[in-house]
Parts: C-alpha cells; structure tokens; sequence
C-alpha cells in the first residue's frame, strides 16, 4: 500500500531530516516487503536531494553574507578542502 508522504516544499530541513533517518532505520532492519523497501527508498532520495539542495543554498547565503561583512572580499572554499589546521607545515629543522 503507497503511503501518502508530505511534499516536500511543505516541510522543514528538520522534519526531513527526521524522516529520512526514520526510513533508513526501516531498511536497516531489513523487515519490510521488497515493494515498501522500494517506496521508502525513493522516498529517502527525495528527501536527500531536497536536504542536499538546501544545505548548498544556506551556504551561498552564508559566503553571501560574509563578503558582505569582510568588505567584499572572496571567500575562501573551505567545503571542498579537507580540513588541515590541525597539521603544523613549518619546515622541520
């Protein structure tokens, strides 16, 4: 039987957040029918596309708003990088 599922333009970052990890938790457990097991699986892509997309806008709003702040200077892409601060580059005598 298909569930009716929220849209998800209706929904908040965390009620999605929540239902995706409410459906992994499901196919985790391996208990339901393959057609269910179908469903909620294309139901989580949904979701996870819907979260991806709107964690990329907060960030463009987010560099927005700090070029703003700093007196229109790039931002530095720290996303993408991994993180290195904890590493000492210093040449070793």
């Amino acid at each position: 039987m298909a569930e009716a599922y929220r849209d998800v333009n209706e929904m908040t970052f965390k009620e999605m957040s929540i239902e995706l990890e409410q459906i992994v938790r499901a196919l985790e457990a391996g208990d339901l029918e393959l057609e269910e097991s179908l469903e909620r699986y294309e139901r989580g892509v949904e979701l996870l596309k819907t979260l991806r997309a709107r964690l990329t806008t907060a960030e463009q709003k987010v560099r927005v708003l700090l070029d703003e702040t700093e007196g229109g200077e790039p931002t530095i892409d720290t996303v993408s990088a991994p993180a290195t601060a904890f590493l000492d580059e210093r040449p070793q005598d």
